[in-house]
């Protein structure tokens, strides 16, 4: 496999919430059929070192450490709906606004940690550290009569969800198959959670969260297939929300057991290589969550309410540009732009990936 097929999945963008990939091969200087991995004994896997992200990837060496800084801008503008002002994973939305124009701007630092503790099994750590500012446009009925146009901009920052996953290649790609990959990743509560935030009286938010609040969990399935002068990626995963008793009033409302909807995840693309250092991806992703199941109650009428909820149709358009500026590191650019309606507007993401060796 040559050096080139490398420097194309250097290229390969993720999902989230979020979820990017990049690949570098090793430079052995060996030289072989482009889509069929060098001759390997069963012990001895192909000679390839991964970046993988939310999607995955062909896995770092065992001793190989990756470390990787990112920098990701975010911005949405969305026209909703919504009571109370709560939102969880932009499912769940609870309050007396009646929001015309929600401008969202997002910038997440972060860094990614990965180890090849075998050359088939890979842990990863993702902190990330989060800044926003929204600005909202709203209606508020005041007591059913007075109806006012307000402004909110509010900004705040701090620590995100720090990730934890692991990645485990389940074959060697040798005979022309494709690289099948396992992923499972853990999402921490350790942002500041949407009923973490300082409210009012009458339960609006005067912080803004830097973490969903919830636990989750993500399998998923990786599928890399290369084929000069490309490779082929395509990634199933399932996003498990853990459920949880949030058990706060937000002004009249108590709200009990919350569990936010779950999402399917599918992405699908091609990295191309321009040439044995240069490449570029193109590719789509869709998110599919479900509703939230909420438990509300109105504590001046005393009895239950039914929340705002709905699925939503998360997809966007990935576009990618990789290069590899040496051995041990490289530069990667992508781009997400939002194709449906719940989707971001624009999803840029930079990142810088190098390697050393651990042990």
């Amino acid at each position: 496999m040559t050096t080139r097929i490398g420097t194309i999945a250097a290229c390969f963008i993720s999902s989230v919430l979020v979820t990017n990939v990049a690949l570098a091969q090793q430079d052995t200087g060996r030289q072989g059929p482009v889509g069929q991995a060098p001759p390997a004994t069963p012990t001895t896997p192909p000679e390839v070192r991964g970046v993988p992200s939310d999607i995955g990837g062909v896995l770092t060496p065992k001793g190989r450490l990756i470390i990787e800084p990112e920098l990701q801008y975010s911005h949405s503008s969305v026209n909703r709906v919504t009571f109370r002002g709560i939102e969880i994973l932009s499912t769940l939305l609870i309050g007396v606004f009646d929001i015309e124009d929600a401008d969202r701007d997002t910038w997440t630092a972060s860094v990614t940690t990965r180890l090849g503790v075998t050359n088939r099994l890979e842990l990863e750590l993702k902190v990330p550290y989060v800044y926003r500012d929204d600005t909202l446009n709203a209606v508020v009925d005041v007591e059913g009569s007075n109806i006012t146009r307000v402004t909110r901009d509010y900004s705040d920052n701090g620590l995100g969800d720090i990730e934890l996953a692991a990645h485990y290649q389940f074959n060697d790609g040798r005979d022309g198959w494709p690289y099948f990959i396992g992923n499972l990743r853990y999402k921490t509560t350790t942002g500041e959670g949407p009923f973490d935030v300082k409210r009012d009286a009458d339960g609006i938010e005067q912080e803004l969260a830097t973490g969903s609040g919830f636990h989750a969990v993500e399998p998923s399935v990786t599928l890399l297939f290369p084929s000069d002068p490309a490779v082929f990626f395509a990634n199933v995963g399932y996003l498990f929300n853990l459920e949880d008793d949030v058990d706060k009033r937000v002004g009249s409302v108590f709200i009990g057991e919350v569990d936010p909807g779950d999402a399917l995840r599918l992405s699908f693309g091609m990295a191309y290589s321009i040439n044995e250092k240069a490449a570029f991806t193109l590719g789509f992703k869709n998110d599919f969550i479900d509703e939230t199941e909420t438990e509300l109650f109105d504590v001046n009428e005393g009895g239950p309410i039914k929340g705002d909820s709905s699925t939503l149709n998360v997809g966007s358009l990935l576009l990618g540009w990789s290069y590899q500026l040496n051995r041990d590191t490289a530069l990667n650019l992508a781009l997400e732009l939002g194709v449906t309606e719940d989707a971001p507007d624009t999803v840029l993401t930079l990142r810088m990936p190098f390697g050393m060796n651990a042990f």
